[in-house]
């Protein structure tokens, strides 16, 4: 299946402002969020996500928002659904909190209770998947895979972001390794895994492989950047083209993909090329 792509520039391009909340977009700018939402439907995704990647109490806060959860998140659900029809599919995006357990900026109940919030309003607006994504602590992954099973009928999808070590091993900021994501995983009751970030495409395959070395059945999707960020006159660049993602695409899912798309830097012509790879 092919999933969407960045929603970050696209959302910049239409005007974001640095600082600005780009979740209160869905309630102010929802023609603008409709039509990013529409363009990946139309280059050929079967999933389309929804823009709520910070829309969870802990992040909406720092803007003054708290109250407003439930109503920004169900909008976004709503835009994707309005965009996706009766035969594509939503996921509603739950981003990390910034907020670490380990250093006790949190409780394991606060985190719990932020994502079921989030969760629960996300499936409310018309959302058929729940997406935990760009994670790094296993900790906050395990109570964000619980909160989205215990409170909905979603179906879950976990993606974490690994970088390779100097050994070659693949692990997250946080120093969870890709076994580690299967396990957890599995044990809250995931649905799919994968990873999303980081990586430009080539460097996906690599963790697929280490996921796979694990786990051979578990559907796995993979969200790749359009190469690194790279700042030019001021201006952050990814120079991965389309055609240069696209060429990666066979070696992927041989690999073992099931789902593929894209994060930061991607665009609906990413996409489209991505899926005439698929066929």
């Amino acid at each position: 299946m092919l999933s969407d792509g960045a929603w970050g520039t696209l959302l910049q391009a239409k005007g974001l402002k640095p600082g600005e909340c780009p979740e209160l977009w869905n309630i102010t700018h929802r023609n603008e969020i409709l039509d990013i939402a529409k363009s990946y439907i139309d280059a050929g995704s079967d999933i389309i996500e929804t823009n709520s990647f910070g829309g969870s109490i802990i992040k909406l806060s720092q803007y003054g928002l708290s109250a407003r959860v439930r109503e920004i998140n169900e909008a976004a659900a709503a835009i994707s659904r309005e965009a996706a029809g009766k035969d594509k599919l939503v996921a509603g995006s739950v981003g990390p909190t910034g907020k670490m357990l380990v250093m006790g900026d949190i409780t394991e109940e606060e985190l719990y209770n932020a994502f079921s919030e989030q969760s629960k309003a996300l499936e409310n607006g018309g959302a058929d998947i729940i997406i935990i994504e760009t994670m790094t602590a296993i900790d906050e992954s395990a109570l964000a895979v619980r909160a989205a099973k215990d409170n909905t009928n979603c179906t879950v999808i976990l993606t974490m972001t690994f970088s390779k070590t100097p050994k070659g091993e693949y692990r997250t900021m946080m120093g969870a390794s890709p076994e580690e994501m299967v396990k957890v995983a599995k044990t809250e009751g995931a649905d799919i895994i994968g990873s999303n970030c980081g990586n430009g495409i080539a460097d996906m395959i690599g963790i697929v492989k280490a996921i796979r070395s694990f786990d051979a059945d578990i559907p796995v999707m993979i969200q790749a950047n359009a190469g690194m960020p790279e700042l030019i006159d001021g201006k952050t660049v990814y120079r991965e083209s389309p055609e240069l993602m696209a060429s990666y695409v066979d070696e992927l899912v041989k690999a073992g993909s099931n789902i593929i798309g894209g994060c930061c830097g991607t665009t609906p012509e990413h996409i489209r090329k991505i899926r005439q790879a698929l066929g």
